[in-house]
């Protein structure tokens, strides 16, 4: 059988090849513009990769848990953390001591006991006190004399004034009358300022009753803060026995060797916290601040006066202070773990996310200020609107160091 042999028209070959070669071009023209658009797209959301730009795969961000956001602006000034510990107001604070030397009798009272004024609180026996005591009634008798003696010259006097007056005595007897009850004024007012000074010495000495004891009495309403005195002991004069506080204002003493703690004034705002509150902040204002710094620890010592009417704080705790440096000006707002030390300083991450779930991550150092509540604020270093990483940052600064170690 014969073949049959088809021959294609020249005109219609000419016609497919300029149609296939329509078709490859416009599949490369495509391609090259894809590729440009996303070169282009890459080049605007990533930054320049350098010493202070890590790369984060899709994994490694899930891996690391590392989420990023944008912060929110707020009102924050620059502050000052620092170590504090609450004392005793001690303008409301008093420390009884033995006045004489004494053996102690009574303690009255107990370590944290409430006291209010003229209780008692320690009682003493003395040799001074007994004398003192018999002074008193030495001087309260030579009174009584005095007195009566002055009454009988005051009569006299008034006697003879009369009987001048009658022409039944003479003029010499009525002034040696007058002279007589001058004498007895005198003597009068002699023995009642030796009372006042023998009442004096008593009171000085806290002495009770007829048998010469001492009893030391509260000036104030407050707290037993110490209790040093043991009965059976004898105590020297000035020899600290009990020590009574008013708890309804307290003193926070902070110390600060930062330079900036020197410019601080009276009135500057603190805020602080006590362990045994963790939820709970306290406020206060700066009562003063050292003329000098301690020659040994080379530290300002800072002050502010607490109020405390609900006797919850206590002379002893620790804290935590807060001390706001200069006027209140913008800051972002981001978690304390979105801040990390980097170098020594303080850094945050600023994130620029790519199309497949990875990231770029910028270094960049900030100033941080420390508030009493939650977070960290930003006073400069970044910008509103940028968005930085707040959850596995210390991922990010790991692989910060893992490079700069490869680099070395």
């Amino acid at each position: 059988m014969k073949a049959i042999r088809l021959v294609a028209s020249p005109r219609r070959s000419r016609w497919r090849l300029l149609g296939v070669t329509l078709v490859a071009v416009i599949c490369m023209a495509a391609c090259a513009r894809t590729k440009d658009a996303a070169s282009t797209s890459q080049e605007k959301s990533a930054p320049t990769h350098d010493a202070n730009t890590v790369v984060f795969s899709a994994a490694q961000v899930q891996h690391g848990g590392v989420r990023w956001a944008v912060p929110e602006a707020r009102s924050a000034s620059s502050v000052l953390e620092l170590p504090a510990q609450i004392l005793p107001n001690e303008d409301r604070t008093e420390r009884l001591g033995a006045p004489v030397q004494a053996r102690v009798v009574t303690v009255h009272v107990q370590f944290g006991d409430m006291v209010r004024r003229g209780d008692p609180l320690v009682t003493l026996q003395s040799r001074e006190a007994s004398a003192a005591r018999a002074d008193l009634d030495k001087a309260r008798a030579e009174l009584n004399s005095r007195r009566a003696a002055a009454n009988y010259a005051r009569g006299a006097k008034e006697r003879a004034e009369r009987l001048l007056v009658a022409k039944a005595m003479g003029r010499q007897e009525v002034e040696r009358a007058a002279a007589d009850d001058e004498i007895a004024q005198a003597a009068l007012a002699q023995a009642e300022a030796e009372v006042e000074r023998s009442r004096a010495t008593a009171g000085q000495l806290g002495l009770a009753g007829s048998d010469g004891a001492i009893v030391l009495r509260a000036t104030r309403q407050g707290t037993v803060l110490s209790r040093d005195a043991l009965p059976g002991a004898m105590a020297e004069p000035g020899t600290p026995l009990v020590s009574v506080t008013d708890t309804s204002t307290l003193w926070l003493d902070v110390s600060s060797a930062d330079p900036r703690a020197v410019a601080l004034e009276k009135g500057a705002h603190v805020r602080f916290r006590v362990p045994a509150f963790p939820d709970e902040t306290f406020e206060s204002d700066v009562q003063s601040v050292g003329g000098a710094l301690d020659p040994a620890t080379r530290t300002v010592t800072i002050r502010a006066l607490v109020k405390n009417a609900g006797g919850r704080l206590r002379p002893g705790m620790f804290a935590t202070a807060w001390i706001e440096l200069g006027a209140s000006r913008e800051a972002l707002l981001v978690p304390e773990d979105a801040v990390q030390l980097l170098d020594e300083k303080p850094v945050v991450f600023v994130a620029h996310p790519d199309d497949n779930g990875g990231a770029a991550f910028q270094r960049r150092d900030v100033e941080v200020s420390k508030g009493a509540g939650p977070g960290s604020h930003i006073l400069s270093g970044l910008k509103p609107g940028e968005t930085v990483v707040v959850a596995g940052a210390f991922a990010v600064k790991a692989e910060f160091a893992r490079s700069k170690m490869a680099k070395e």
